[in-house]
Formats: structure tokens, sequence, C-alpha cells
């Protein structure tokens, strides 16, 4: 009999953390699914990894290194699938107990394609950072699918029937394949169909390759800077971790151990209430306007600089179409230029300039401790 869920969880020489995301696997309340572990050119010992749990619902595939991010293995292994709902798991996340029938239930009441919960971020030295995004808000869903993605791949779902109407994950990208297959799906199927549950089911750490402040989430690292100044919050939240021990490690023992995921699950909702009242309360209106304009230029000029340095790059590499790159490099140089214009208006506006004392005190009342 075919499985209900079909989980994808591709791996590459993680082998210490890989064993803690298939243990929360097999904790599942819901047991009819296959697992999926897909190694990209493994040379550990992932393999031994997966055989040790002697589980049939594991299936390993050792495949060649595939480009990148290893797009194209995830796709052979979905080809092999079975289930009627398709999950993800990273190799250094963990999944709560109920992950499978949360999601799931979240599609089965909407009706909809595909899903996705609140996500939790987990940072190295253990402070769990709420998101609150709901695309079934028009604006929250247009940055979305215009200006990158927030929601890690293990807190997504979605039915069979997309991999036959959608297609597969992108094979000819180097990174964000996750995101381009999400709005591929998103706006295929209408964008009214997808589906969010607040309940969170994932704890997502950063990626072992992420570990300078530059390769982070700006919110992730400002929530952080707040969890480690402020006494309210919980401590469910702020979790001590031994110097030279896995996050994820600490995190999977009180995930076991049973109690931790309720008491999480309560204080989540307090945490984002209270950003929400601190955000409302101490950041002018205005002020707040001009923040989010100035974060979208930023994003565009970040954009825009990538741009031009990749096609300088092919403009110093490439003899022939050398004409064609060099037009293509200076309109990209006068794009960039228009939006430090912009972004010099926003900066050197009067109501910038006013709000400058309002931003000070709102910067010294997150400081200041509360009793």
């Amino acid at each position: 009999m075919a499985p209900r869920f079909s989980i994808l969880l591709p791996t590459r020489n993680r082998a210490d953390l890989l064993r803690l995301a298939i243990q929360s696997v097999l904790a599942q309340t819901e047991p009819a699914f296959e697992l999926l572990v897909v190694g990209d050119a493994c040379t550990d010992h992932s393999a031994a990894v997966v055989a040790s749990f002697g589980d049939e619902r594991l299936r390993w595939f050792d495949l060649p290194k595939a480009p990148g991010f290893g797009y194209a293995n995830r796709n052979v292994a979905l080809r092999h699938s079975r289930g009627e709902y398709i999950a993800f798991v990273a190799d250094d996340d963990l999944v709560f107990p109920d992950h499978l029938s949360e999601l799931a239930g979240a599609l089965d009441r909407s009706g909809a394609e595909w899903a996705y919960n609140r996500p939790l971020w987990v940072t190295t030295d253990g402070i769990v950072v709420p998101f609150a995004s709901n695309l079934l808000n028009a604006d929250e869903l247009e940055t979305f699918l215009t200006v990158g993605n927030h929601i890690p791949a293990s807190c997504v779902m979605y039915r069979r029937q997309c991999l036959d109407k959608y297609g597969y994950w992108p094979e000819d990208v180097p990174r964000a394949g996750d995101w381009r297959y999400w709005i591929r799906i998103i706006e295929g199927g209408g964008r009214k169909n997808l589906t969010y549950s607040p309940t969170p089911t994932v704890l997502h750490f950063n990626a072992h390759w992420k570990t300078t402040p530059d390769t982070q989430m700006g919110q992730v690292l400002a929530a952080r800077d707040l969890a480690m100044r402020s006494p309210w919050w919980p401590r469910t939240m702020k979790i001590a971790i031994p110097a030279g021990t896995a996050e994820q490690l600490i995190f999977s023992d009180l995930v076991a151990g049973g109690g931790y995921v309720d008491a999480l699950r309560r204080d989540v909702p307090r945490v984002v209430e209270r950003l929400a009242w601190i955000q409302l309360s101490e950041t002018p209106a205005a002020t707040w306007l001009l923040q989010v304009e100035c974060d979208r230029l930023r994003v565009e000029l970040d954009a825009a600089r990538l741009d031009v340095a990749r096609l300088a790059a092919a403009l110093a590499q490439s003899e022939r179409g050398a004409a064609s790159v060099a037009s293509a490099l200076a309109d990209e140089i006068g794009r960039r230029a228009d939006i430090e214009a912009q972004l010099a208006i926003v900066l050197g506006s009067q109501s910038w300039r006013v709000t400058a004392p309002l931003r000070a005190i709102s910067r010294s009342l997150r400081r200041a401790p509360t009793s």
C-alpha cells in the first residue's frame, strides 16, 4: 500500500546532524510515510547512519554530485515517491511529532495545494525567533513572490498532484531553488491556492555556511539582539548551548523529552504579540514607512550590485558578444545609480531628519531594562 506522505531529506556530509533529523521524522504521529534520504555525493558515513535505523520506510539514494545545491538529485528521488503529500526536511532541522498531521490538516481543511506553517528560526546560541508572516495577506504574499524567501522548506507541504501540474524542482539555478519552486506552484495554481497554519512544527537552524551576520536574515539578527537584552523573552526560547555542542543536539533532547513543544507553542504567540506591541508603540508610522522604503531600496541595490559584478565578470572572460555584455553592464550600472539616488533622497528627506530623534528614543527604549 502506498504511503500517505513522501518526505524528501537531501543531505551532503552532515552525518552528525542527519541522525537527529531522521529521529525527529521517525517520531511522527502519522506513521504512513516514506523518507527519501538523498545523498549528494556524500563521502562521510551518512549511508551507515541511514542503515542503522533498520526502518523499511527509509530509502537511501546514494547519488553523485549534482550542480549547485543538488536540486537534480532531489528530483531523482521525487520521481520514485509514492505519497499523496510531499514534505521536506533539511538535514540540520528538527520537526515536531505532529508535523505531518498539522500540515496535512491545513491542506485538507482549505483544499489548497500548497501549505506552510510558522517558521521558528534558531540561532547558534539557542535563541528561538518566531516569524509572523501570513501569505494570505496580499501585500505579504507580493513581497514573498517578488523580493525574497523567508519560509524554510522544512515548513512546507504540497500535494503530489503539483508534480504533474507544475513540474519538479528547477535544476538550472545555483540557489534558491525551493523559493522558485514555491512561486511556480503558487502562481500556477492561483495566488489563493495556498494556506497557512500559525502552529509551528519545525525548528529551523542556520545552515553551516551561514556563520557571519551578512549571511543571516536581518529580522533574525534583530530579534536575537532583542532577546539577549529582554528579561521577558521566555526561557523556552532562550536555551543555553554548551561550548562545542551542536544546538540541534540540545533541542533534539528537549523535543524528545516531552512537554517542551507544548510550552514552546504557548510562548510563541506571546513573543509575536510583544514584538508587534514594541513596533507599534515605539516606532512612529512615518518613520516605519520610511524604513520599509529604505529596506526595499537596499534589497534592490544589493541585487543591482550582484548583477553588475556578474556582468563585469562575463565581460572580462568573454571575447564573443563583448559589445552586448558591455551594453548590459552599462544598463545595470545606470540602474544601480538610480537606486542609490532614490535611497539618498529618502535618507536626505526632511521627514527622515525630523524623525531622527524619535528613532534614537525608540532604540534607547529597546535597550532600557524593564522591571
